[in-house]
């Protein structure tokens, strides 16, 4: 087989990978979402045994493109459908689905995943036949559609903490920010009469950043029961490829909870250690209200 060229994307690639709910087998999807990486994507890992509610709802709060994730635990008729439904349900069917189980998926099981909405399921034989940059690919030729672009929202819609619109907007800052700079006026306003703090966490890679995070949402949120909290989280994208590993969720357990909102930001500039779009995305936290923000890089 020869080597095959990598896929240049023409928009800024953001997908969801994880390993299915029961399941401990995450060596496929690691080395998948290092080739998603080096392929130009932003990935933000969730590692293993993931519940479909934490995938679809990380999707939807990172305004992903898609999800890839591995299933070889032998529910993955039910836990695909199951996700595909409640993408559905939650007004983001946008949102594609890519998967890969080994042999444990059978050719007749991928054929009704894919009949039923699953984007591709991807099989042994794909692998011999594509090898694996040719997989990774044809998920990111799938997967290349612009986000922050055209979108229906209101200041209201921010107003009210909607996760998708507050998701859809950040977006349209880092991408399309002529195009909602009067809605960013306009909520700049809004947020003058709010005072939430900001608390800023830094560090170097592995002084334990997501971890205090993680032990002061737990906290947060069992001492103060009525409070909403919003997480910014930077991480550095590649000078080579400009890809990223938005990886801060799989050390966070506490914050798959409808009060706590969590965005990822690549810095989309190597020599930063913050996206310039930081401040834009705190606007719109302190817009939606949150009672405190923590800014992380």
């Amino acid at each position: 087989m020869q080597d095959q060229p990598v896929y240049k994307p023409k928009n800024h690639i953001r997908i969801v990978t994880a390993a299915s709910l029961f399941d401990g087998h995450d060596a496929a999807i690691n080395v998948m979402r290092r080739i998603i990486q080096a392929s130009g994507a932003e990935v933000i890992h969730l590692g293993h045994n993931r519940s479909v509610h934490e995938i679809v709802n990380t999707a939807i709060q990172e305004d992903a493109q898609a999800i890839a994730l591995t299933s070889y635990q032998g529910g993955h008729m039910e836990f695909l459908k199951y996700m595909f439904d409640m993408l559905q349900e939650k007004g983001c069917g946008h949102i594609r689905i890519f998967a890969g189980g080994g042999g444990v998926i059978l050719p007749e099981e991928a054929k009704e995943l894919q009949a039923y909405g699953i984007t591709r399921i991807y099989s042994p034989d794909d692998g011999m036949e594509m090898g694996l940059q040719g997989m990774i690919n044809d998920l990111l030729e799938k997967s290349d559609i612009p986000t922050g672009k055209d979108i229906q929202v209101t200041a209201r819609d921010i107003y009210s903490q909607n996760f998708v619109s507050i998701a859809k907007l950040i977006s349209a800052a880092e991408n399309n920010r002529d195009e909602v700079a009067p809605l960013l006026e306009e909520i700049a306003h809004h947020k003058r009469k709010i005072k939430s703090p900001v608390l800023g966490i830094t560090g170097t890679g592995g002084a334990g950043k997501s971890s205090l995070i993680d032990e002061i949402v737990r906290r947060f949120l069992r001492d103060f029961p009525e409070k909403r909290m919003a997480i910014i989280s930077v991480d550095p994208s590649k000078r080579k490829s400009g890809g990223a590993l938005l990886g801060d969720r799989i050390r966070m357990n506490a914050i798959d909870n409808p009060r706590v909102y969590m965005r990822s930001l690549a810095t989309r500039q190597a020599n930063l250690s913050l996206s310039k779009y930081v401040k834009d995305a705190e606007l719109i936290a302190q817009a939606a209200g949150f009672d405190l923000i923590i800014l992380e890089t």
